[in-house]
């Protein structure tokens, strides 16, 4: 893969570690209000949960192999985000008297396809977990009547609206001496991919979304829309 530019990537890092200080000057949501979730609802954000809480160790490494320790950084705080992420879910399950799960299929079967190969390969199949999130965060924020699980979720989605931005940089740099050929070729793989991780989230979570009032077609829509724009913007000279 292409090697960066080193500090190609300074403004995004201090964009985390402003986050970070407000993470810190907000704190956390007041927990002892507890939460009232759908029985779906919970089997969800479990899932998502399990999704959030990897260590981000293979990321790490390759982000560092790639010759920008300004990037490098950026990645390690992107990976404390999605432990936030997971931590804050997690506290959430647990305000409404539910616990966490250790695992998912689903979960499994992401994780071995981002580490196949190098940065770009994983970044790619990141992007689509992070355009769904986009979608499923804000059917929860919106559609959900707990406030808590509101709170919580609306938290989440300001990450995950950044997060957007910071791996379509870096897949755009990547691209960037690519010829017309593999690039066609790189995004109908995405494509494909997409399909399939979307196929299995409409059915997987169709219950909690119906539940925010957001229906398998107009959530599968949604992120449509969001991935088509990151394409879009990726793959352009």
């Amino acid at each position: 893969m292409t090697t960066v530019d080193t500090g190609a990537f300074t403004d995004w890092l201090r964009d985390f570690e402003g986050a970070a200080l407000l993470r810190r000057t907000w704190g956390d949501p007041d927990w002892s209000a507890g939460a009232r979730l759908e029985p779906a609802l919970v089997r969800s954000l479990q899932r998502f949960q399990v999704g959030e809480d990897g260590d981000g160790a293979r990321l790490l490494d390759k982000a560092r192999r790639a010759g920008d320790p300004v990037y490098a950084e950026a990645v390690r705080l992107f990976v404390a985000e999605e432990r936030e992420h997971a931590r804050l879910l997690g506290r959430l399950l647990e305000s409404a008297g539910a616990g966490t799960i250790s695992g998912h299929w689903s979960d499994a079967a992401f994780v071995r396809l981002r580490r196949l190969l190098g940065l770009r390969t994983e970044l790619m199949v990141l992007m689509l977990a992070e355009v769904v999130a986009l979608g499923y965060y804000r059917a929860v924020r919106d559609g959900v009547p707990d406030l808590l699980a509101a709170e919580v979720a609306g938290r989440i989605l300001a990450d995950e609206l950044r997060h957007v931005p910071f791996h379509r940089d870096r897949l755009r740099r990547s691209f960037r001496e690519s010829s017309r050929l593999p690039r066609a070729a790189a995004s109908a793989l995405w494509w494909s991919l997409l399909a399939g991780v979307l196929t299995v989230v409409v059915i997987d979570h169709g219950d909690a979304l119906r539940g925010a009032g957001v229906s398998r077609t107009a959530f599968a829509r949604e992120v449509l829309g969001y991935f088509r724009a990151v394409v879009a913007e990726v793959m352009a000279r």
